[in-house]
């Protein structure tokens, strides 16, 4: 691919979106070259000794050669083939290749709501901008369809970069988390876990009891469970409980008390808080309006199951 770059313009409209791509490219750069080249647009050029603070975000994804990243909060973090940096606005940072390998990267660069929420909410760290997700040819066809898009600039193109920007940054990130799992040893211990999760509902095994049958200290295994599923394990197998109860709940008769009795839950008024806290309707509620007919009406206790 040939080197090119451009920066562009942004409507409030485009602002509407959440998320505006405001430059993008793609460099090669030889060993030994200079790094950025004299060709790089001033205002995003920097030298190693000084680095640089920018206003928006980017992502540089580094696909041949190796470097290094440096910030004041990180120090110095290697960079290899298949690294992605993740750039954060008002944080002062630098980065090059080794002038022995040189190295190609894809960037881009792009602002919004919909970033600052993410940051918000630590789906990215400023300490921990430096992703290693390997080769990746969905990451590189993404980028070489912005660049092709960006280069036409026909009317309404700033609604597909973005959305392939957001993409980019749902690759690394799911590539950020599963490269922690590697390791088929950890991967087999949660589908172990959650199988046993799914053909248990309506026994009274809890998180701890999994743990022990999967000879794993309970603290160890739900900081592995959590990492790898986002959810404690309470919380998955109180989800995995109320999925079941929406099939029971449509699917056949049981008052909702029996339901509630046969999934193991402390008791009626429990789950019935819990399940409108997750659903925003109470299970009778759910099953009025959900429910297929079935043969036998639905049981006078369940009017009282809601007040019990």
């Amino acid at each position: 691919m040939k080197n090119f770059y451009k920066y562009l313009p942004t409507s409030i409209k485009d602002e509407g979106w959440g998320l505006q791509v405001l430059h993008a490219g793609y460099q090669e750069y030889a060993p030994g070259g200079q790094y950025p080249d004299a060709e790089h647009p001033t205002h995003h050029s920097f030298s190693w000794e000084n680095g640089r603070v920018l206003q928006e975000y980017s992502l540089v994804y580094v696909t041949g050669g190796s470097g290094v990243f440096n910030s004041q909060g990180t120090g110095d973090i290697p960079v290899v083939s298949g690294s992605v940096i993740a750039i954060f606005p008002n944080v002062r940072h630098r980065y090059r290749p080794n002038l022995q390998t040189g190295w190609k990267e894809y960037w881009i660069g792009y602002s919004g709501a919909f970033m600052t929420n993410l940051v918000d909410h630590e789906f990215f760290d400023p300490l921990s901008p430096v992703v290693n997700i390997g080769y990746n040819q969905n990451m590189i066809s993404l980028f070489e369809q912005v660049i092709e898009i960006i280069d036409k600039e026909k009317p309404a193109y700033q609604p597909l970069v973005a959305g392939a920007a957001i993409y980019l940054l749902g690759q690394v990130y799911s590539s950020s988390k599963q490269s922690g799992f590697e390791e088929d040893e950890m991967e087999n211990l949660i589908n172990k876990a959650r199988s046993i999760m799914r053909s248990t509902l309506e026994s009274k095994l809890c998180p701890h009891d999994i743990a022990d049958k999967l000879h794993i200290s309970y603290s160890r295994f739900r900081k592995i469970f959590k990492e790898y599923t986002g959810m404690a394990p309470i919380q998955y197998q109180i989800q995995l409980k109320l999925e079941k109860a929406k099939e029971e709940l449509v699917n056949s008769s049981r008052s909702i008390k029996e339901i509630a009795y046969s999934l193991n839950f402390e008791s009626t008024q429990y789950f019935s808080n819990l399940f409108k806290e997750k659903t925003k309707l109470t299970p009778l509620e759910f099953r009025r309006g959900f429910a297929r007919k079935i043969e036998q009406p639905f049981k006078v206790t369940d009017l009282v199951d809601q007040t019990t």
